[in-house]
């Protein structure tokens, strides 16, 4: 009979641990086949997806060089390929901009975050500077007919009707604002009022207005009002109605363009984002301070559609760098 306290059997049972632990490490760090182990297809160069379901990335533009960038008043411009997240064209693209009334997107952002679509407001403060929709102390309409009003009409009065009705009022949806591009990862952007008004402390980036336009337009809600070219709202008794009008003249005239937002006021000059959709694409066009904001975007689109193409990576020689969507 072994004797189990005896040095030799001691030796042979501390041999069996150690291979018994040697054995489970090995069978953690060694990957197991699955479809992030298989061989990666390659060509040119290029990694791919492997051959597994994985989908394949969307196509990236590629400029053929076939004509410089327009000439263009705007001192900002941005573009992005909304599906691939290449930079297009960037021109003072992290600079800092008075935004005007491109302030009621990321408005617009916060108060998705909060409201129900037909949740009730009340008309607490008349505000008469700058274009408004008329609204009527007293007067209650839905979220969702402010949301129209402010995004469509660009109504001041609309935005700060939204803001006032926040829980803890305007400071606490300023708040908000300023914590929203945290969120969404804005790089240099903040926010002093809900409206647009000029403040040296409220300010963003093309590439930053840029990207919350593209977290809008994720939302069906703030996509579909922001592609309305006009439309006639009323308070919820049917008392008071209202007509909006889209400040956008690009929307419904030049094909493809299906939104987003207009801004203008002396310091910001005119300001302009677009979402464009066209030849299966979907691009984002940012002009900050231009004099021809609606000039400037038509020249930027044609030349991104008559000198880009989009090609699957594969066939991109050097292989382009994974875009960063936020930085």
């Amino acid at each position: 009979m072994i004797n189990p306290f005896s040095l030799q059997y001691i030796k042979k049972y501390i041999v069996r641990i150690i291979f018994f632990v040697i054995f489970t490490i090995l069978l953690l760090i060694i990957p197991y086949p699955n479809v992030y182990f298989q061989k990666v297809a390659r060509t040119k160069g290029v990694a791919l997806y492997s051959e597994s379901n994985l989908p394949p990335p969307p196509p990236y533009p590629i400029n053929k060089g076939l004509s410089p960038v327009p000439v263009i008043s705007a001192e900002g411009v941005y573009i992005k390929d909304i599906n691939s997240g290449a930079v297009i064209y960037s021109k003072n693209g992290d600079e800092k901009f008075s935004p005007a009334s491109t302030t009621k997107i990321i408005t617009s952002l916060v108060a998705l975050d909060k409201y129900n679509i037909d949740e009730v407001l009340t008309v607490k403060s008349i505000i008469n500077d700058g274009r408004t929709m008329g609204l009527v102390s007293g007067e209650k309409l839905t979220f969702e007919t402010l949301l129209y009003g402010a995004l469509v009409h660009s109504a001041n009065d609309a935005a700060y009707t939204i803001a006032e009705n926040y829980p803890g009022g305007i400071g606490e949806f300023i708040k908000k604002m300023n914590e929203k591009t945290t969120a969404i990862h804005l790089n240099n952007s903040h926010y002093t009022n809900p409206i647009g008004f000029d403040d040296n402390n409220q300010y963003t980036t093309p590439s930053d207005l840029a990207k919350q336009a593209i977290v809008g337009l994720s939302n069906k809600t703030f996509s579909k009002i922001v592609g309305t070219k006009s439309i006639t709202v009323s308070d919820i008794s049917y008392t008071y109605f209202h007509s909006l009008i889209n400040v956008n003249e690009l929307l419904g005239k030049v094909p493809g363009v299906s939104g987003v937002k207009t801004g203008f006021t002396q310091n910001a000059g005119e300001v302009l984002v677009s979402e464009v959709k066209k030849n299966g694409r979907n691009i984002i066009v940012v002009v900050l301070k231009s004099r021809d904001r609606f000039g400037d975007t038509v020249k930027l689109v044609d030349w991104v559609f008559n000198n880009f193409e989009w090609l699957p990576i594969n066939e991109i020689t050097p292989a382009p760098e994974s875009p960063v969507l936020f930085k």
